[in-house]
């Protein structure tokens, strides 16, 4: 049998690539029927392929995290003035205030075209923090911080613990929560049963976090995680002049794409901005080459880059480009359907060619691994 279809995580960087991809694809959109595909196609994706892993287990609070995105931004609406229309659905009292407040105004009457602009909105709040929740179930992060460069391992370690804070805490709720229920106590009457109960459950969670984090700190510290030899002095001085190189080529280029310079076009490729982009990109890699070279750091079964993650890579890639091609194309008014006057959202054949591409993914993964149960 070929290893491809064995069982095995897909490298953390194509699960980010590819959620990084649609939450491009998310940003450039207010399409419901867009949002909401996108929503669907990464929760399949992410069902399908987290496993059984601790990191994994908790996507559902991130459906919960969008969910409370979209009613907030409705809310809002109702709150702070939602008469925006001509279609008024109800009316609330409005709450007088001073003279002093401009712009601003507490209830009234709630327009239809409000609260679907709240709604546009706050899906595409939601649609990028599912798919960076998807990211985070999907891609293993004690791999993903093995796999980062060694110039950016005191970055990365950051990073990966700031990512996956949110996985523990529910894992460390998960516990708690279970032990409560074994030793079950009587019920909560009084305040300070209440206030009991809360101590019973935050502080023990808390606590049990940042245990965790201690130990995988204290056990990083001895496997020697992050050591740094000296540097040879023109390979510190090399790496110095490529990075503010770097720098610099890139700062010309973002201040001429801003500026929108004309220049010379051959085949309508921008000449200069594409020379000064891959210069700066190029001298960046060199940097990062040079300043990591003398960080040693070893894995214990690494994991490679194959066929499966160039397709999850390349299928996020291509939503993205989807999209961004509809958004330059004389049909970008469907990724922005206004509600004044009001217009039923539609999706152009190329936007569902993207939403099927979004779900690829769940076909080409490999199956995750299963922890073993002990019988």
């Amino acid at each position: 049998m070929h290893r491809a279809v064995l069982p095995r995580y897909l490298h953390p960087f194509a699960w980010w690539g590819y959620a990084l991809a649609l939450v491009a694809a998310s940003s450039l959109t207010t399409n419901p029927l867009l949002l909401g595909g996108i929503i669907l196609a990464v929760s399949v994706v992410t069902l399908s392929s987290r496993g059984d892993s601790p990191w994994g287990s908790h996507f559902h609070l991130y459906l919960w995290l969008g969910l409370f995105m979209v009613v907030m931004r409705i809310a809002f609406r109702i709150v702070f003035g939602g008469g925006g229309g001509p279609t008024v659905l109800f009316t609330i009292p409005e709450i007088p205030l001073p003279s002093w407040v401009q712009g601003v105004r507490l209830f009234g009457p709630v327009s239809l075209e409000s609260l679907l602009t709240g709604l546009y909105d706050g899906m595409q709040l939601a649609a990028i923090v599912i798919c960076i929740g998807a990211a985070n179930s999907l891609a293993n992060p004690k791999k993903l911080l093995a796999s980062l460069p060694g110039a950016f391992y005191e970055l990365g370690t950051v990073i990966v613990v700031a990512v996956s804070a949110l996985p523990q805490l529910g894992e460390s709720l998960l516990r708690v929560l279970r032990a409560r229920k074994l030793r079950r106590g009587p019920r909560t009457r009084t305040r300070r049963d209440r206030l009991r109960f809360v101590e019973t459950i935050i502080i023990p969670v808390l606590s049990d976090a940042l245990e965790r984090s201690l130990a995988l700190a204290a056990s990083m510290d001895v496997r020697g995680f992050g050591r740094s030899e000296r540097p040879p002095p023109r390979n510190r001085r090399w790496s110095v002049v490529t990075g503010i190189a770097s720098i610099v080529l890139l700062a010309v280029w973002s201040f001429r794409f801003v500026a929108k310079t004309p220049e010379i076009s051959p085949f309508g490729v921008p000449l200069l901005s594409t020379v000064l982009m891959l210069g700066g990109l190029g001298c960046a890699v060199v940097a990062i080459r040079l300043a990591g070279g003398t960080v040693r750091r070893t894995q214990y079964r690494p994991i490679r880059w194959r066929a499966a993650e160039s397709g999850v890579l390349a299928s996020g890639v291509l939503v993205a480009v989807l999209v961004a091609l509809v958004a330059a194309g004389d049909s970008s008014a469907v990724l922005a359907p206004t509600v004044v006057p009001l217009e039923w959202p539609t999706l152009t054949p190329l936007l569902a060619v993207a939403l099927v591409l979004a779900v690829v993914p769940a076909a080409l993964a490999p199956t995750p691994e299963r922890r073993k149960v002990a019988a």
